[in-house]
């Protein structure tokens, strides 16, 4: 198993060309091992994971018709989203050596267990590592229920343009929808015809798992509790589903460089390092926020499993001091507070304005 103890003390200065920076560093990873698979970690964690879903669904059997189960829907939010981290990983091949391993890990952890297309997932999630935060490529800085830009703000109008102008206030309580809306995103992707014309076997396949999910879904909350229990449940536990993996994603790139339409000729080591933000925190941080907060390390590496992660931070560290490179890294806290300040300056011209520099401050964390 890799450690940071065997980590060269003195990485070689990177080369200046942008077309060439990232090689040495990749060659010291691989060098370290840190691109080597972890199926016994990821075995004895998909493991853990499934046995705990499973115990708290036979709870909530148990529990049965009491408001009391309700209370169960906070740790299902909590391993639901430790599901979709196994999903993201296998999307990338962290955990297996096959694709089609990797794959089918994906759809029992996406499409079976959340009811999330693993496809649609994939297909986004590839499209925000190839371009971060680049306004046309990245559907991640798209426009939607939120914008990024004050370009993108100037074009809004009626209750779009109100919720861009406190975006930031209620970027946390619209995070409440999330669950909810990755669902619906999955079902309207199965369900288009251009993805039946193109693959439709695999869309068959993936149809049927989400139909599976839900009946299953159904069936535990209809046989354990009353219907208006159940619907409390659902909504509760799908609201903090989405708060939680919204909130996981949330610091990683917001308020960070956002490359125009033009386009900065970065190469991939520029393009991941200068769009990314590390999140500070011990094994507790690392376990909630399933490895992202090394955001500049998994970018960099999209396929490097998720231990090997914290092993990579201090070598990736100190060959960015040496090109001359920001690591940016901060706190949970403060990671927020920078990615509020962002969504309140985007709003900021679409704000009445009540004296000299009013208006533009961010919220309080």
């Amino acid at each position: 198993m890799p450690s940071a103890a065997t980590a060269p003390a003195a990485p070689p200065r990177p080369p200046t060309g942008p077309g060439d920076e990232f090689a040495p560093l990749l060659r010291q990873v691989k060098g370290q091992d840190l691109l080597a698979r972890r199926t016994g970690w990821y075995a004895a964690g998909l493991t853990v994971n499934a046995l705990v879903l499973a115990a708290l669904a036979l709870a909530v059997l148990v529990v049965g018709d009491s408001w009391w189960t309700v209370a169960l829907a906070a740790p299902l939010a909590l391993f639901s989203t430790r599901t979709a981290f196994f999903g993201h990983d296998a999307g990338h091949a962290q955990i297996a050596a096959t694709r089609r391993t990797n794959r089918l890990i994906g759809l029992a952890h996406g499409n079976l267990l959340l009811g999330m297309s693993s496809a649609w997932w994939n297909d986004k999630h590839n499209r925000h590592h190839a371009n971060p935060n680049h306004l046309d490529k990245d559907p991640d800085v798209g426009e939607g229920v939120m914008v990024w830009t004050q370009a993108q703000a100037a074009k809004r109008a009626g209750l779009a343009r109100l919720l861009t102008r406190h975006q930031a206030w209620l970027f946390f309580p619209l995070l409440l929808l999330e669950g909810f809306a990755l669902k619906v995103a999955s079902a309207r992707m199965v369900l288009s015809p251009s993805g039946w014309e193109r693959n439709g076997r695999a869309r068959l396949v993936e149809g049927l798992l989400i139909a599976a999910h839900f009946s299953g879904y159904a069936l535990l909350l209809g046989t354990a509790m009353s219907p208006g229990k159940a619907v409390v449940f659902a909504l509760v536990h799908h609201a903090l589903f989405g708060l939680h993996l919204g909130s996981v994603f949330a610091p990683n790139h917001k308020g960070m460089e956002m490359p125009d339409a033009a386009g900065t000729r970065w190469g991939h080591l520029r393009r991941q390092v200068l769009t990314s933000r590390n999140v500070r925190g011990g094994p507790v941080t690392d376990w909630l926020m399933g490895g992202l907060n090394y955001q500049i390390e998994h970018h960099l590496f999209p396929s490097m499993p998720r231990p090997h992660l914290r092993l990579a931070r201090p070598l990736v560290r100190q060959y960015l001091r040496e090109a001359g490179l920001p690591y940016t890294e901060t706190g949970l806290v403060d990671s927020y507070r920078q990615a509020l300040r962002h969504m309140h300056e985007v709003g900021a011209p679409l704000r009445k304005p009540v004296g000299a520099g009013a208006g533009v401050s961010p919220p309080r964390s």
